[in-house]
């Protein structure tokens, strides 16, 4: 995709301009916002690739203008906030953020969360049900994986969790949202029963489960695919 659209919605004026330079110098046009009512206009007429959308706004929470977003933009979110609490980043995550970086960020880590970000907008775009991931090859409709050629001999639990996995790649999915959309609602808080799971997982797609490459633990939160 040439030049991505990309909308800051932040009430700092320093941080936007930090933001514009960094973004527009690899090659992101850039639109800006001051309020969340401000940023909901601009992304109602003309919609962003992708949002940077701050927790701490004037008008609004970001929490607020995120619920008000997702009743129709189906593209990505990242928050940006000066806290780190995991109810704060649990509460974004699971009310559809993207992902959740926390200032001061690494400039770095902000374009690499974006590129993941758009990767994922695209592949949601795609209609082919063969995805690959470097030595994996996950064919979504035959409910097969392949390691280097190599059958992998999954659970349909352990398939749905993947699938669930790789059609978010790049996002942080929470422990709730993962045991809720694999397993059901009654199973919301079975944390542990999780981790059993991804551990399972992570011993037939990982080169060394002790060291996962693909499926990172986000400490208290949850969930990354890589």
């Amino acid at each position: 995709m040439n030049n991505p659209e990309i909308l800051i919605i932040d009430d700092e004026p320093q941080i936007r301009k930090l933001l514009e330079i960094s973004l527009e110098s690899n090659d992101y046009k850039v639109w800006q916002a001051s309020t969340g009512k401000e940023g909901i206009i601009m992304a109602a007429n003309h919609p962003p690739e992708l949002i940077l959308l701050d927790i701490g706004l004037p008008d609004k929470s970001g929490h607020e203008v995120l619920k008000e977003l997702r009743a129709w933009y189906n593209k990505s979110i990242i928050m940006l906030s000066v806290q780190n609490s995991e109810e704060d980043i649990v509460t974004a995550l699971d009310n559809g953020a993207t992902d959740y970086l926390t200032k001061p960020f690494r400039t770095a880590e902000l374009l690499a969360r974006i590129r993941a970000a758009i990767r994922r907008n695209q592949q949601t775009n795609n209609l082919s049900t063969i995805l690959n991931f470097n030595a994996l090859q996950i064919d979504l409709t035959a409910r097969t994986v392949k390691k280097n050629n190599e059958i992998l001999k999954l659970t349909s639990t352990e398939f749905n969790l993947l699938t669930l996995f790789v059609n978010n790649e790049g996002r942080v999915l929470t422990h709730q949202f993962i045991l809720k959309e694999v397993w059901g609602v009654g199973f919301q808080t079975e944390t542990q029963y999780l981790r059993v799971f991804v551990g399972t997982l992570r011993k037939k797609i990982e080169d060394n489960p002790n060291q996962p490459k693909y499926i990172l633990t986000e400490s208290g939160i949850g969930y990354r695919f890589i």
